[in-house]
């Protein structure tokens, strides 16, 4: 995954797939490019919350799809997340083999990890298997999940 360099805060010209028509999807996670722009509210603490109802995956095991409805819920610093690129880099977890644990927790990491949040939830609620819906939950910074419901 490529992100901006973060000596300097990213302007909104410093966005590249906002407003083009750019259709194809990364392959995988590392190829996709989240972008970022600047937080005009930066002296607030105030929630951003993202449903993505349609997120796809392989089961790691099987090769057979899975499905969930994340949601990434997170108080900006500096920067936020631009949604388009957002999208392009949760699309290429299609073809990802990986455990929906291992999932929710990448994703965390990832998206923590280029735009530094105050703080971020990530839940990923998937489809169930076998009669069992799996759902994870993580957060950062990593406080025990306390805010969870």
């Amino acid at each position: 995954m490529s992100v901006p360099p973060s000596t300097n805060p990213p302007s909104s010209g410093d966005l590249t797939l906002l407003g083009n028509s750019e259709n194809r999807l990364p392959r995988s996670p590392e190829e996709a490019k989240l972008e970022l722009f600047p937080n005009r509210n930066a002296k607030r603490n105030y929630w951003i919350e993202l449903d993505y109802p349609e997120f796809s995956s392989l089961c790691p095991v099987t090769g057979q799809p899975d499905t969930a409805h994340l949601t990434i819920k997170y108080i900006p610093d500096a920067v936020c997340l631009e949604t388009k690129s957002l999208k392009f880099y949760l699309a290429s977890f299609r073809n990802l083999p990986s455990f929906n644990e291992d999932i929710v927790n990448r994703i965390l990491d990832d998206l923590s990890g280029a735009c530094s949040p105050r703080r971020m939830v990530v839940k990923g609620r998937f489809s169930p298997r076998g009669g069992i819906r799996l759902t994870a939950t993580a957060s950062f910074p990593d406080s025990g999940l306390e805010e969870v419901e």
